[in-house]
This record gives C-alpha cells, structure tokens and sequence, in this order.
C-alpha cells in the first residue's frame, strides 16, 4: 500500500514538472535539432558559410534567453530575434538553415504578441518583424515573395499571440465585473437586512410602548382608587407607575435614535390582519385585483405577531404588482392552533425560486426568523409565484 501511495505521489510530480516545463523541453529539442542539422549538413549548398565554431555558438547564444522567458517575459523573446538578426549579417544562410530556429521564431513571435503590456507587445511585433526583415534581407539569393510573405508569417504569430492576450484580458476583466457585483449584491443585502430589522424594531418598539403606556393607564386608574387605609399599595403602585412613565420616556429616546434622519414619527396605528380588506382595496385601485380567503376560525393574535402577518402579505402583493407583472393574486390566513399562515399567489411571471437576496423577500425572511416560523418563496406548479409564511404561536419552530 505504501509503495503504492509513493509511486502515484511520483507519478503526480512528473505530471506536474511535464505541464511545467513542456515549453522548455520543446525549445531544447528544436535546438539540438537547430544545432545537429547545422553539424550534419555542411555539404550542403544552402549550408551557412561561416565555420562551426561561429554557428553552433550562435545558434546557443540565440536560444539559451528562453529559458529565463518567465523571468523577462520581453527581454528574452526580444533577445532572440535581436541575436538572430545580429548573426544574419555575419551568415545570412545560419537563420534560415536551421529549422528549428524557424518554428521557435514562429513561437517567440507569439510570445511577444502575449504580452500583458500593449506597449511591450507592440514593441515585440517590431522587433519581430523588422527581424525577420533582415534575415530574409541578409539571406543569398532570396526572392521579393519570401521577402514578404516569410515576415508576414511571423507577424501572423505574432498577431495569434496578441488576440489570445486580448481575449484573457476580456475574461479578466468579466471576472472582476462579476466579482464586484457579487460584492455588490453581497452589499446590498447586507444593507436590506439592516434596514429590514431596524423598521422591524421600530414597530416592535410601538407595540412595546403602547402595551405599556396601558400598563401605566391602568395602574393610575387602581391607585387613585384604593381607599387611604391602604396607603402602602398606594405608595407601591406609584412607584410601578413612575417606573412606567420612565420606560416609557427611555423608549421615546430609543425609538427616535433607531428612526432613520427626516423620518417623522407614525402617528397612525400599527395595521393588523383586520386591516387586509383596505389592503387589498389598494392594491386593487393600483392595478391588481386581489381576493381574500380565509381559513379556521380567527382568533385574536398578538399584536407583534398579528402586525408580522399584516406586513407579510403585504409585501407578497407589493412584489406581485411591481415586479411579477400579475394580473391577479390571492391572499390566504390560515388560523391553525400552533399559529398562523399567511400566503400570497399570483399568476404573474415572477423567478423561478427565491434566492432570498431580493429586498422584500429579505424583510419577510427577517420577520419569520424572529417568530422561528418558516418560509418558502417559488414559481408554482401550474405558473405563477407562491409565498408563504407560517408564524407559531409560541415562538418555537413552525413544524
């Protein structure tokens, strides 16, 4: 088992310096090839002039710079074709003899038009094709076709290598447009759900306060009754009704520091389900008719809960006549005995399913979280789009 593990472990990093240094072992072996040709071929009238110990040094000089390639993307592409057309003067058949050399001219060509520095690139493709120029132009004997169409080869490379540097940079830059939006959208529905809690506590606080401010009502109302023999209960309710009175004050404060800047106070009361029928009437004057059904029998909710389900519904018929493009909806109150269910139908073209990052469903996501209920939001079976919200009663998880 162990000689096993070793051999795939080895096998993994012969893989790995094979995709690694594939390119390397390619400039090697064209020039061995490059250098034998040149070794073997000396009686070759197309042969170079100059002696071994000129071309086979040369042919070295001029490759040995691709293997820093990763260090001087530019430097060492550049250095060939500064040093091939440098020994083009002295043997104007070397460069063109030597095969190899061509198809690694062919590949420096594109690495220099892959340059991530236009300026750089096009710089490259310069030094290309004025290489190649001259090489031609140093070359015996050589015609007006190979004049123009060798350099135009090269340049051809050359242009491959710009166009695949073009389209990286296009992925790139998608990616980063993606990734910012992501942020974005990230962003926003961190921002959504901030806002969704704090209004959520400003009505809780409403609800708190009035509960209360009845609270404080009624005590007074059983102090300035009691007779004077019992003065003690007197005295003691008074303390609890001032220690309402100052809840009541330190709860004016929060709600004005929690209330966004230019918001004014809401001076009307907070709805509940009893208020779903001028709900709908205004959904209807806006453009979408709406039906009401219920089911159980209703009895009363608390009030944090019964203004949750209020607010529910209406966020399901405010997304169905904005955004789902409807032409009618249905909202349902299920009185259960462990709690309530509210759900809102269409038959419009809303998403498919929820990812939960649009703003409305945000705040009702953030409502039933803090009841433990449920929630599911998606396209129903026979089209359209369904939200529904189970409330308990008790505060655990809906089952």
């Amino acid at each position: 088992m162990r000689a096993t593990l070793e051999y795939l472990q080895l096998v993994r990093r012969l893989q790995h310096l094979a995709r690694s240094y594939r390119l390397d072992a390619l400039i090697a072996v064209l020039a061995i090839q490059a250098i034998v040709v040149v070794a073997v071929s000396r009686d070759s009238p197309d042969a170079p002039q100059r002696t071994l110990w000129f071309c086979l040094p040369a042919i070295a000089v001029m490759v040995l710079p691709l293997f820093a390639r990763r260090r001087f993307p530019f430097g060492a592409p550049a250095a060939y074709w500064l040093v091939a057309a440098g020994a083009s003067f002295v043997d104007g058949r070397l460069i063109p003899f030597a095969g190899g050399v061509y198809i690694l001219g062919m590949a420096t060509a594109f690495l220099l038009g892959n340059l991530r520095e236009a300026v750089r690139a096009w710089l490259g493709g310069a030094i290309v094709v004025g290489g190649a120029v001259i090489i031609i132009y140093n070359l015996p004997a050589h015609s007006a076709a190979e004049q123009l169409f060798i350099p135009l080869v090269f340049g051809i490379s050359w242009l491959a290598g710009y166009a695949l540097r073009e389209r990286s940079q296009q992925a790139e830059a998608a990616e980063v447009r993606a990734a910012q939006a992501e942020r974005e959208r990230e962003a926003a529905a961190r921002i959504a759900v901030a806002e969704e809690r704090a209004r959520i506590a400003r009505e809780l606080h409403d609800v708190v306060a009035h509960a209360v401010s009845v609270m404080v009502l009624q005590v007074g109302a059983v102090r300035h009754k009691l007779p004077q023999a019992l003065e003690e209960d007197r005295e003691a309710l008074g303390h609890v009704e001032q220690a309402g009175r100052t809840a009541l004050a330190e709860m004016r404060r929060l709600l004005g520091a929690i209330r966004p800047d230019g918001d004014e106070a809401e001076l009307a009361p907070q709805p509940g389900l009893d208020g779903l029928d001028s709900l709908l009437d205004e959904v209807e004057r806006a453009g979408l008719p709406a039906r009401l059904h219920v089911e159980g029998e209703p009895f009363p909710l608390p009030r944090a809960l019964d203004l949750s389900a209020y607010r529910i519904a209406q966020e399901g018929l405010t997304n169905a006549l904005k955004h789902a493009r409807a032409t009618s909806a249905d909202v349902v109150v299920r009185y259960r005995p462990e709690g309530i269910e509210v759900e809102v139908a269409d038959d419009g073209s809303g998403p498919a399913a929820s990812d939960g990052l649009g703003h409305g469903l945000v705040g009702i996501r953030e409502r039933v979280k803090i009841y433990g209920g449920e929630m599911s939001a998606g396209a129903a079976p026979g089209g359209g789009f369904v939200l529904n919200a189970r409330l308990p009663l008790d505060g655990r998880r809906a089952g």
